[in-house]
């Protein structure tokens, strides 16, 4: 599978998602994971955080979960901030945990093709090695205050 993704079809994923799952999210602000999803939190996802080193724990206004299969409500996406190697039992519980599942994104420097090749198999889209949180920000505009040139125009000061 290409890690390459159009600008339109990145777009449609994250306009389509409401409720993203984050396995791997830390409790700890200055970590990747955490600001992810508390970024994402705040542009109105709802993200109920994974991590059973720090279930029941409350971030974001949702209580930390040890495991998706914890997790009651449909999820569209789930982002997966763990390691290649322990991808495909993730992508497989978050399948039959979440018949719905939408979406599968796996953070930058995650890349499993027999995850995605599976999740592809049912359906379900997947982005490989790539940030939501990044990817918002270039796709809605928002990061041209930090100097980068995005190629949205925009009237907004």
């Amino acid at each position: 599978m290409s890690e390459t993704y159009t600008d339109p079809f990145l777009r449609d994923i994250l306009r389509r998602t409401k409720v993203i799952a984050v396995v791997g999210v830390s409790t700890n602000p200055v970590r990747p994971s955490y600001y992810v999803a508390r970024y994402l939190s705040l542009k109105g996802f709802k993200v109920i955080p994974v991590n059973p080193v720090a279930a029941g724990e409350v971030l974001f206004g949702q209580t930390v979960r040890a495991s998706l299969s914890e997790i009651e409500a449909p999820v569209d996406m789930v982002d997966i901030f763990r390691r290649s190697e322990h991808v495909p039992p993730i992508v497989e519980e978050a399948m039959a945990a979440f018949p719905t599942l939408k979406t599968v994104w796996m953070q930058i420097g995650v890349v499993n093709e027999e995850a995605a090749a599976a999740a592809q198999a049912k359906g379900i889209d997947v982005i490989m090695n790539r940030c939501p949180k990044i990817e918002y920000q270039r796709l809605f505009g928002e990061l041209r205050m930090g100097g980068f040139n995005t190629g949205v125009i925009s009237s907004k000061l």
